[in-house]
C-alpha cells in the first residue's frame, strides 16, 4: 500500500501518460478524418503503404496502356478506312475493265476509260504512302507494331502494317486497262477483303483487352482503397471515443494533482 508522499505523484505521471496516448491517438484520427486517408505517415503502416506505392504505380500504367490501345485502335480503323477506299477503287477498276472489253466501245471510249484507270492507279499509289501520326500504315513487306495489352507489359499483341503493294500491284504496274484482266482485279479485291479482314480480327482483340484493362482497373482501385482510404463511419465513432478519453483523462489529471494537498492537510 503507497502512503501520502509530496516528491513524486504517480497518479499524475500515470494520468499524464494516459492523456498524451490518448491525445496522440485523438491527433491522428483527426488527421485521418480531415485527409481521408488511413496511412498518414508510414509507421501507420508500413507494409500497408508499400503495397499501395505498388498498386498506385500498376494502376498509372493501366490507365496509359488503356490509351496506348485506344491509338492502336485508331491506327487500325485509320489504315481500314483507307482499305475501304483502296477496295472501292479496285471495284471502279474492275468495272472499268468489263466495260474496256466490250468490242462495241471505239478507240476514243476506250482511251477515255484508260485515262480515268491511270488516275486510279496513281490514288491506290498514293494510299500506300498514308501514314498515322507519321507511322506508315502500310509496308511491302511484312512488318507490324507490337503494342502491349497490359500494365507490366508481358503480353502483346501485333499490329499489322498491311501490304497493300501486293494486292494491288498488277494493277498499279500496268499503263492501260489493256494491260489488266477482270481476274486481276477480283484477285485484288479478294486480298483486300482478306487484309480488312484481319484489321477488323485485331481491332477486336485490342478492344477486348482494353475491356479487361478496365476491369483490372476496378479491382486495382478497390483494393487499392481499403488500403488507403479512411472509413468514416468507423473512423468518426473511434474519434468521439478517443475525444472523450482526452477529456476524461484531463480531468482525471486535475484530480491527481490535487490529490497531493491531502499532504498539506496532515501537516497543519
Amino acid at each position: 500500500m503507497s502512503g501520502i508522499i509530496i516528491n513524486t505523484n504517480i497518479s499524475a505521471v500515470d494520468a499524464t501518460n494516459n492523456l498524451n496516448r490518448s491525445n496522440t491517438a485523438l491527433q491522428k484520427s483527426l488527421n485521418r478524418l480531415s485527409s481521408g486517408s488511413k496511412i498518414i505517415s508510414p509507421a501507420d503502416d508500413a507494409g500497408g503503404l508499400a503495397v499501395s506505392m505498388k498498386m498506385s504505380a500498376a494502376l498509372k500504367r493501366n490507365m496509359v496502356t488503356q490509351d496506348n490501345i485506344a491509338n492502336a485502335v485508331s491506327f487500325l480503323q485509320t489504315q481500314d478506312g483507307s482499305l475501304k477506299t483502296a477496295g472501292k477503287i479496285m471495284e471502279r477498276i474492275s468495272e472499268l475493265a468489263t466495260l474496256y472489253s466490250d468490242p462495241t466501245k471505239s478507240s476514243t471510249d476506250k482511251s477515255n476509260y484508260s485515262t480515268e484507270f491511270n488516275q486510279l492507279t496513281s490514288q491506290l499509289t498514293q494510299i500506300q504512302a498514308e501514314s498515322f501520326n507519321g507511322v506508315s500504315m502500310f509496308a511491302t513487306s511484312s512488318s507490324s507494331l507490337s503494342v502491349s495489352i497490359n500494365e507490366d507489359g508481358t503480353q502483346s499483341v501485333n499490329v499489322t502494317k498491311a501490304n497493300l503493294n501486293s494486292s494491288v500491284t498488277t494493277i498499279t504496274s500496268a499503263t492501260t486497262l489493256s494491260g489488266i484482266t477482270v481476274a486481276d482485279t477480283t484477285s485484288g479485291i479478294n486480298s483486300i477483303a482478306t487484309l480488312r479482314a484481319t484489321n477488323g480480327a485485331q481491332t477486336n482483340r485490342l478492344q477486348f483487352a482494353a475491356d479487361l484493362l478496365v476491369v483490372n482497373k476496378v479491382n486495382l482501385e478497390s483494393a487499392n482503397s481499403r488500403i488507403l482510404d479512411t472509413d468514416i463511419a468507423q473512423e468518426s465513432t473511434n474519434f468521439a471515443r478517443l475525444n472523450i478519453l482526452v477529456q476524461s483523462g484531463a480531468a482525471m489529471l486535475s484530480q491527481a494533482n490535487a490529490s497531493a494537498q491531502v499532504a498539506l492537510k496532515l501537516l497543519g
